[in-house]
């Protein structure tokens, strides 16, 4: 979709409310777009930089002493009297020596056995949002910041009840991941899974007891093109390493952006079918507008325009739920035990410089204000973004590896529409369980269905970030998933 359709929506469209709550990027449904960056090969200018005696097609460090160095004693207003019952890390991890890129990572262990758990890793979207103060401090890690922002609760269905998961700020610029050469200007998809694979690679000769882990990789948003182009890359460093390979099982992506066609399609249906666009806009759009075109005509940017416009002022990573319009010292209502102000309370956590000092984190490299969604990492400059990834994940599948895709059914950031129109694009796919609903606590949890190597799950009354909104449901679908099963159905 041409850039200028991201312009001319960017200033009226309805998620602009999310910029209180989830940073200054905001979450436009159709800034995603880059057309003209159809490239799924692997780049050629993959420099290659060993520290180490083995080879590795990307750059390896000293990782000696860091792994004690990067353990947390305690973080200021933990629960339980600072006791815990898991291991938590937090540091930086270079990626590109010459550069000084040094990507910032938290970690928690699992709760019980963490020896014979598996290794998660959590990437958040946005192409410049935090893993860390959203998909930790908002989702599924074992703690959630309380509303005056300075102490922290527990999490009782954090996801490192059934893995030790990573959470990763990626690309550089994010949260609080640095470079001292860069203007982050020149970030893109290649990079950023060249950058995040770099990282796994040395994080795992710092915790070498979780070389041999099973490996997954999890996340939502923009980790729809995050994660699958990560997995490949993955593969590709096994195949030419000789040293760790990283043993990957699956990825799951939460209400993933993927293909653009199908996400502008499934983005003007599932508005239009919850009524909250005219039957005449939408019939006339579908009539008229082709936004695979690199040239959309004047009269297809006035209707979208005039979409988004009668849609009104509400919050879209939850249709149902009221938005965040009040100070940060004054209370939100929660709803479904989401509180719309979360982002607050966790950005003046998280620039405490007592947070950041028992985190290791801002750095003299650093010593710029933290946000959820960092305004240094800018879609505008975004250097390449394919159409579709849809081939990355067929491919993927062919090497079996296990691909989930699961949305919350409230959300209108990318709607769940979306998602089942992409995965019709993936077929032929053979069918192995049929569409049917799920349980947990008595109650449905949501639908899903079997592929061979792929499978979709929905999550009932659930936003853009499912944890948030649906905690239970969220874990009992990730237990299910690094189990390679489908969610219980009675």
């Amino acid at each position: 979709m041409p850039n200028y359709i991201v312009f001319c929506l960017i200033s009226i469209f309805i998620f602009s409310t999310s910029v209180n709550c989830y940073g200054s990027n905001g979450f436009n449904p159709f800034k995603y777009i880059t057309k003209g960056t159809n490239s799924t090969e692997q780049p050629t200018n993959t420099s290659v930089s060993v520290k180490s005696q083995v080879y590795s097609p990307v750059y390896m460090g000293p990782q000696f002493g860091l792994k004690e160095r990067d353990k947390i004693i305690s973080l200021p207003g933990q629960p339980l009297n600072g006791v815990l019952e898991f291991n938590q890390y937090s540091g930086y991890v270079t990626v590109d020596e010459y550069a000084g890129t040094a990507l910032f990572y938290y970690f928690v262990e699992s709760f019980q056995d963490p020896e014979d758990k598996p290794l998660v890793l959590w990437l958040s979207g946005g192409r410049g949002c935090s893993a860390f103060g959203i998909g930790a401090m908002m989702e599924i890690g074992p703690f959630r910041v309380s509303r005056d922002g300075e102490t922290l609760e527990q999490n009782e269905y954090a996801w490192n009840i059934d893995a030790n998961v990573i959470f990763l700020e990626a690309p550089a610029g994010v949260g609080f991941s640095y470079s001292n050469t860069s203007d982050y200007t020149s970030n893109g998809d290649w990079s950023t899974a060249w950058d995040s694979c770099t990282f796994i690679v040395n994080w795992l000769e710092r915790f070498s007891e979780y070389k041999n882990r099973d490996f997954f990789i999890a996340g939502e948003a923009y980790a729809g093109h995050f994660a699958p182009q990560l997995a490949r890359q993955i593969l590709y460093n096994n195949m030419y390493t000789d040293g760790t390979k990283i043993n990957l099982k699956g990825i799951a992506l939460g209400n993933a952006f993927m293909d653009d066609d199908t996400y502008i399609l499934g983005w003007l249906d599932y508005f239009w079918s919850h009524a909250f666009m005219p039957d005449d806009v939408h019939q006339l759009i579908l009539s008229n507008c082709n936004f695979s075109s690199p040239n959309v005509s004047l009269f297809c940017q006035d209707l979208l325009d005039l979409a988004v416009r009668e849609m009104g002022n509400i919050y879209a990573f939850n249709i149902y739920a009221p938005s965040c319009n009040v100070s940060f010292n004054s209370s939100c209502d929660t709803f479904l035990g989401s509180d719309p102000c979360s982002s607050n309370y966790i950005e003046a956590y998280l620039n405490n410089p007592q947070v950041q000092m028992a985190l290791h984190a801002n750095v003299p490299a650093t010593p710029y204000f933290w946000e959820s969604c960092s305004p240094r990492v800018s879609w505008k400059t975004w250097e390449d973004s394919p159409d579709s990834v849809l081939p990355v994940i067929k491919e993927l599948m062919s090497e079996g590896i296990r691909i989930w895709l699961y949305s919350g059914d409230a959300d209108g950031v990318v709607p769940i529409t979306s998602t089942r129109y992409a995965i019709n694009k993936l077929q032929p796919l053979v069918q192995s369980w049929p569409w049917h609903a799920w349980y947990t606590q008595g109650e449905v949890g949501g639908y899903a269905v079997e592929y061979e190597n792929l499978t979709f799950v929905s999550v009932r009354a659930a936003g853009h970030f499912v944890p948030s909104y649906q905690p239970a449901r969220a874990l009992v679908l990730f237990s299910s998933f690094i189990q390679g099963k489908l969610p219980p159905s009675a």
